[in-house]
């Protein structure tokens, strides 16, 4: 049997991924400066502005607490995930395993998120932060069994390519957050002193990545058929078995081998590091940007918007890649692109031309270069490593090894804000973000290249573009 993948599919099953980077741009784009604005107001009785204005070392000695914020609601995470991943695992109804799951947690954090802004602009940091909370467990509901479809569907070899496509209509999402980043300036809000008349800045990403979000759950729900794709992919889902990237043979009824657990562990620790990397970025780059470099918020948004391209660009070329190096090279290529992108980051620094009406310096060209190769890089690895994690389970344990790739992932996010706030606040320098991320980096890299092996899948499976070919 040939396999192919069904990229019509594939797309569809991308409108999960749409849905989930939309929200998470908005809510890494706003939040962290929500909670740095809302506690210097707080601990100062000034705005983050008129504090920057006054005394910008003390912005450093509230991002302690927006890490503490950031990282508690992922401690929720790090415990919802696995217990929907195996639920669903479990889970049998007439429209699928996945479905009730993805369908709940979207209408529940679509109707909650718009609500953050809200608590913000009236300085009520416990309507925020507890809406905050919701979002982010509902959007757990979802998140496992949204990606957990994919490999439900899709038979072993061709899921680093599958995975490619999902994550570009990921990017997609993202970058619509985006745009909306560019036009709605949240610094036009965090550096006036009256912001009475200013709501509907901050109001109208939340409600549109709500709007988009449903209806990218809704074209999931109507178009992918579950229980229909179960029985008429079953002969290749076993045929896909055949040509495992594993050290030894799965088997639906047989227990883990010694190989295959190794391979499992290394693989989530080299994981764990570099989400430990990733989302510092995520986390701390729109204060990084308003408040070291002096910069408008619009240049995080154009940043993203540059990353966000070069990532499709590496999610397109990623599984071409894997053929023919196979998937461990093709990941450690992307760690030693980041890491490169990353250490150039160190020596950048605020350009110190004014050039906005606020007293905003002209943004460090550099740094886009440097997000162009980060993007590239962390596609490459981020295309590859799911598929390696699920490539070792059974069909009846894919939402539990989903579990356990968010897991890895949702850990590193629980301790990486709290972490680097802390090493912010007491080095009292954002200089320590660039050497953080870049130091992690390195770390991921030395462990995933030295512990994890390179498997290769046999058979007589299309290669390169053959493998998008197939429609039906």
């Amino acid at each position: 049997m040939n396999l192919k993948l069904n990229k019509k599919r594939t797309f569809l099953i991308g409108f999960a991924f749409f849905g989930i980077l939309l929200l998470w741009q908005v809510y890494d784009a706003w939040c962290p400066t929500f909670l740095t604005d809302i506690f210097a107001n707080k601990m100062y009785g000034l705005t983050s502005a008129e504090l920057k204005l006054s005394d910008p070392a003390k912005i450093l000695n509230v991002q302690w607490m927006v890490g503490i914020i950031m990282a508690c609601d992922n401690i929720a995470a790090l415990i919802l995930l696995p217990i929907f991943g195996r639920l669903s695992d479990k889970t049998h109804t007439k429209i699928g395993k996945r479905m009730p799951y993805i369908l709940t947690g979207t209408m529940i954090s679509a109707i909650a998120f718009p609500f953050i802004p809200i608590f913000f602009h009236y300085n009520n940091i416990v309507g925020m932060v507890i809406t905050m909370a919701i979002v982010l467990m509902f959007m757990m509901m979802y998140r496992n069994p949204a990606v957990a479809l994919m490999p439900d569907i899709t038979p072993k070899p061709l899921r680093a390519k599958a995975n490619g496509i999902i994550n570009i209509m990921g990017y997609f999402g993202g970058a619509a957050a985006t745009v909306l980043g560019i036009f709605l300036k949240l610094s036009d809000y965090i550096n006036v002193t009256d912001r009475a008349d200013k709501l509907w800045i901050i109001e109208i990403p939340f409600i549109v990545a709500s709007v988009l979000m449903v209806i990218s759950a809704l074209v999931l729900a109507f178009t992918i058929k579950e229980n229909d794709l179960a029985i008429e992919l079953k002969d290749e889902m076993a045929e896909g078995e055949k040509y495992a990237e594993i050290a030894t043979p799965v088997s639906d009824d047989g227990t883990m081998s010694k190989e295959n657990k190794n391979m499992l562990m290394a693989i989530l620790s080299a994981e764990f590091l570099w989400f430990m990397a990733d989302n510092a970025i995520g986390t701390y780059i729109g204060n990084y940007v308003i408040y070291h470099l002096n910069s408008v918020s619009k240049a995080t948004m154009i940043l993203t918007i540059i990353g966000g391209l070069a990532s499709v660009i590496g999610f397109a070329t990623a599984g071409m890649i894997a053929d023919r190096i196979g998937r461990k090279w093709t990941i450690s290529s992307g760690l030693i692109l980041t890491f490169v992108g990353l250490f150039i980051m160190i020596f950048i620094h605020p350009t110190g031309v004014v050039v906005g009406a606020n007293g905003e310096y002209a943004f460090p060209t550099l740094l886009y270069v440097v997000w162009i190769i980060k993007g590239y890089g962390m596609a490459l690895v981020h295309n590859c490593s799911f598929p390696m994690v699920v490539e070792l389970c059974s069909s009846k344990e894919i939402g539990k090894f989903t579990g356990f790739y968010y897991t890895a992932s949702m850990s590193a996010q629980t301790v990486t804000p709290v972490l680097l706030g802390l090493l912010l606040t007491r080095m009292g320098v954002w200089g320590v973000l660039p050497i953080y991320v870049t130091a992690l980096i390195a770390i991921s890299a030395l462990v995933f290249i030295t512990l994890v092996k390179n498997v290769r899948g046999g058979g007589n499976n299309a290669k390169g573009l053959e493998a998008f070919a197939g429609e039906d």
